[in-house]
């Protein structure tokens, strides 16, 4: 009798452990996209004749109607997070500064003049912080979170203090996926992306970390990815190429569910048509 009595026990422990896990990540969820079935994210946000991964930038697909803009967060000399998308600052000063941008520290970041090379009314942009961007998308945008520099526990600890836990996807390749569970230990709630690379390692990936998207590219894309994607219960998200129609169409028509575009204010008048 007492034998049975603590099978019991176990299986009721295992029962309540599983069920916890289940209600955590039935909780997690993504808001329905604002055109269509589709959601679209500004690549570096809105950056035709906008200096890219700046708050302007970032203001523009909000304004746009975007439902993400994507950005790059890399560390400073000091610690601190900042949105930008290339390793060095050389390409964005016009070859007045160069250098890593962790080789700088924030206050020197922000000296430099990244909008200029632009146009002149971008003169006062300048690299914007973690904390900035989320202060600016808050309650207005998602954020689609390349980590090219992971510090997950210290990235997660500020999306925390501003409560947009659900408010963030974060790409990550699958070959790190020690980030990836890292961000899950630390964020039960964060909305992991894995990119998978090849079709053949889907069903592994979901496997492992049961994430509601995957991260994909035209490369990689293909009807038989969306098969398996859908057999999964996974939606996809996937960097388009050429950012023209006749591939919009060609994407659309495979059933992937977001698309990341240089030209969101095209693609976005071009779901509203369809829609119509």
């Amino acid at each position: 009798m007492k034998s049975r009595f603590c099978i019991y026990q176990i299986v009721l422990v295992l029962f309540l452990t599983f069920s916890a896990k289940v209600s955590a990540q039935e909780k997690i969820y993504l808001a329905k996209p604002k055109h269509g079935n589709t959601y679209v994210i500004a690549h570096r946000g809105v950056h035709k004749g906008i200096p890219e991964n700046t708050l302007a930038a970032y203001q523009k697909a909000i304004d746009l109607g975007c439902d993400f803009v994507e950005i790059d967060i890399r560390k400073t000399k000091d610690g601190r997070f900042v949105s930008v998308h290339n390793e060095t600052v050389d390409a964005y000063t016009e070859g007045e500064v160069k250098g890593k941008v962790g080789d700088f520290t924030l206050a020197e970041l922000k000296q430099l003049n990244i909008g200029k090379r632009v146009g002149q009314e971008w003169v006062n942009e300048r690299v914007p912080t973690f904390e900035e961007i989320l202060q600016l998308c808050k309650g207005q945008i998602g954020i689609y979170l390349d980590l090219k520099e992971p510090d997950v526990k210290a990235q997660i600890d500020i999306i925390k203090k501003y409560g947009m836990e659900g408010d963030i996807i974060w790409y990550i390749p699958a070959s790190y996926m020690d980030v990836i569970k890292e961000v899950i230990k630390y964020c039960s709630e964060c909305i992991i992306m894995p990119d998978p690379g090849s079709k053949k390692n889907i069903e592994k990936v979901v496997e492992e970390v049961h994430p509601l998207l995957l991260a994909t590219d035209m490369g990689e894309l293909s009807k038989e990815y969306m098969v398996i994607a859908k057999k999964l219960n996974v939606k996809v998200i996937t960097d388009d190429k050429k950012g023209n129609l006749e591939e919009w169409k060609k994407i659309l028509k495979m059933g992937v569910e977001g698309i990341q575009t240089d030209d969101p204010e095209k693609l976005i008048q071009y779901l509203k048509d369809r829609n119509e």
